[in-house]
């Protein structure tokens, strides 16, 4: 099968377009035809050299969605349309393939409103949108402040937020074309950083409702997706699901590149900084 492999992490030169087995399925595996990969900051950090955990040879990619060959009993029959995450193009070959064993725990179905291109794009954004809204425990009424509109965790949280009640969704940029952008595609409670102080931004948004951190005692916490429980991950796929399913939530893909350019979608993503995903084609 071809597949985009780093042979080595000193930069875009080193992934290349290799020809390797397809891989076999194995207890708790399903076989996937990959049909759309995301792109992530993460594969250029890996490439880079930049994550030590990482060993090369490698298959980079690790989220994607896709097509059941074999392996998904009942839950993911022969033919249904999957999108995944999980530690594929860390520790383990990931999505820049043709073909993918994926654990089970880390599938989900698309539903049929959701092309797989749209699909690819949406497991460690919305997941990490929904389990950290969850975590710092959001309910319908609260203001949510998010950062870096236009990124794809940025997007997710505040599509997430404002599709559960969020009283505002307030979103930031540096940038003024991103907040142009974000308020054609009905992000409408942007803050654009270069025009506009934070605290004023969110003053004009909440007419004078500034939190005060010390009183509140707020804190900051960390948080890394693959180290929940999975109980908590199948309660977020379940909330995503029907977000997406409803239409209340739309994943924006910025551009497409097919699987032979991914070191062009990588540079794109990099020094580009597009509004919305990059995904590869396949």
């Amino acid at each position: 099968m071809r597949a985009m492999r780093a042979e080595g992490f000193s930069g875009y030169e080193d992934l290349k377009l290799v020809d390797i087995p397809k891989p076999a399925v194995s207890d708790g595996r399903v076989l996937v035809r990959i049909t759309a990969a995301g792109v992530t900051p993460l594969e250029h950090t890996i490439l880079s050299g930049g994550y030590p955990r990482a060993k090369a040879p490698l298959v980079l990619g690790g989220e994607g969605a896709g097509v059941v060959e074999e392996g998904g009993g009942t839950a993911f029959p022969v033919g249904s349309r999957v999108m995944f995450t999980g530690p594929y193009g860390v520790s383990e070959n990931g999505a820049y393939s043709e073909w993918l064993a994926v654990r089970n725990e880390n599938l989900c179905l698309i539903p049929d409103n959701i092309e797989d291109v749209s699909a690819a794009g949406v497991p460690v954004a919305y997941l990490t949108a929904q389990m950290t809204l969850s975590f710092a425990g959001f309910v319908k009424g609260k203001t949510v402040l998010l950062p870096a509109i236009g990124g794809s965790v940025g997007n997710a949280v505040t599509q997430i937020a404002k599709a559960q009640g969020a009283k505002h969704a307030i979103s930031t940029t540096t940038n003024h074309a991103k907040a142009q952008q974000a308020r054609s595609l009905g992000f409408n409670e942007v803050i654009d950083l270069s025009v506009e102080k934070l605290s004023d931004g969110v003053r004009r948004i909440t007419a004078g409702d500034v939190t005060d951190l010390i009183w509140k005692r707020a804190s900051m916490k960390s948080f890394s997706l693959f180290s929940q429980p999975a109980e908590v991950w199948s309660t977020a796929w379940s909330v995503i699901f029907h977000l997406l399913q409803s239409s209340v939530v739309k994943p924006i893909v910025a551009k497409t590149f097919p699987l032979p350019e991914a070191a062009n979608a990588l540079r794109y993503l990099v020094e580009s900084r597009p509004f919305g995903r990059v995904v590869l084609t396949i």
